[in-house]
């Protein structure tokens, strides 16, 4: 498959990139990372003035969508610019909202996240945190007993990356609906985790690249080297078999097209974050140093909605298991 974005596309992606270039967003993922929310919030206000959140909520809600292959774009330049915060939760709760039998909870509830006004996370079937509940506003919980919506949350888990805080939600509160589309939440929530976990490796990969050249070994950039260039080119290669595939299951919307996406770009920004480490030497292993907020994102996105495990078992059985 050849998928070229569309002239309206790309400006979209240009002008995500230098609106997320101009607000600093490594110092307000390191905020948020405190539980300072004010930076954060105030960007999450700008993304989702810019459109993004309205792309998976219906025109009937305030809406533009669902439009899966401009939410990958935008996602993509989310990644890039490791923007923090339950990006990935929102989209998977308007879906959920939007697809209920019953329209009250939606009516009453998506046009503020569209808006940007509140924030939503959701536990992901199979797990017992929800991520940024702290910050959410509105905090939706998935068991056996329906789509919940939750009163609270208990206290901020331990994180590899620790812009990304997981949060047991409270127990109980108003139900929803008995019966929820899960699995069309979490198809668009691996759409987005692919499309962002594809931004972070470009941004590692190209921050990679610019230090090769300016740092030197023995009188030479040490991106003269073939081993360097190798580990960059195998990196680059990664990337760009990824790229066709998140883009071609943003508009095919299989299962298996969307978990296969979800491996490849997981797993080529995971590749991307190994070979910047090993480029940039010891201080690629410094907190304070800006390349370790997207190696921990690289890492975190793996699991996030689906193992790899789990989504290559989707994808062998042709998405019929989720």
């Amino acid at each position: 498959m050849r998928f070229l974005l569309d002239a309206e596309q790309r400006a979209f992606a240009a002008s995500l990139d230098a609106m997320l270039t101009a607000a600093d967003t490594p110092a307000v993922v390191r905020a948020w990372a405190r539980g300072e929310r004010a930076a954060g919030r105030a960007l999450w206000a700008r993304v989702a003035g810019a459109g993004v959140f309205a792309l998976a909520a219906p025109e009937a809600y305030e809406g533009v969508g669902p439009l899966p292959v401009e939410l990958a774009v935008a996602f993509v330049e989310l990644g890039r610019h490791v923007v923090p915060g339950p990006l990935v939760e929102t989209v998977a709760a308007t879906v959920l909202l939007a697809g209920l039998d019953d329209p009250g909870p939606a009516k009453r509830l998506l046009p503020a996240l569209v808006s940007g006004e509140a924030m939503a996370t959701v536990t992901p079937p199979g797990s017992s945190y929800a991520l940024d509940g702290d910050a959410a506003t509105t905090r939706l919980s998935l068991s056996g007993s329906g789509l919940r919506l939750c009163p609270g949350h208990g206290p901020v888990r331990p994180s590899l990356d620790p812009a990304r805080r997981p949060t047991p939600l409270s127990p109980g509160g108003e139900l929803l609906a008995t019966d929820a589309p899960v699995a069309r939440a979490v198809l668009w929530a691996r759409l987005a985790v692919a499309a962002q976990a594809l931004g972070v490796g470009l941004a590692l990969l190209g921050r990679t690249v610019a230090y090769v050249r300016q740092r030197t070994q023995f009188g030479v950039p040490v991106g003269s080297f073939q081993a360097v260039k190798h580990r960059l080119a195998d990196a680059k290669v990664a990337l760009e078999f990824a790229r066709p595939l998140v883009f071609g299951a943003a508009v095919t919307l299989d299962p298996a097209d969307v978990a296969a996406a979800k491996v490849m770009a997981c797993e080529a920004a995971y590749r991307a974050a190994r070979t910047a480490l090993q480029s940039h030497g010891a201080i690629g292993y410094t907190a304070e140093y800006d390349l370790s907020l997207w190696l921990t994102r690289a890492r975190a996105l793996r699991s996030a909605w689906g193992s790899p495990d789990a989504c290559r078992e989707t994808v062998l059985s042709g998405g019929r298991r989720r």
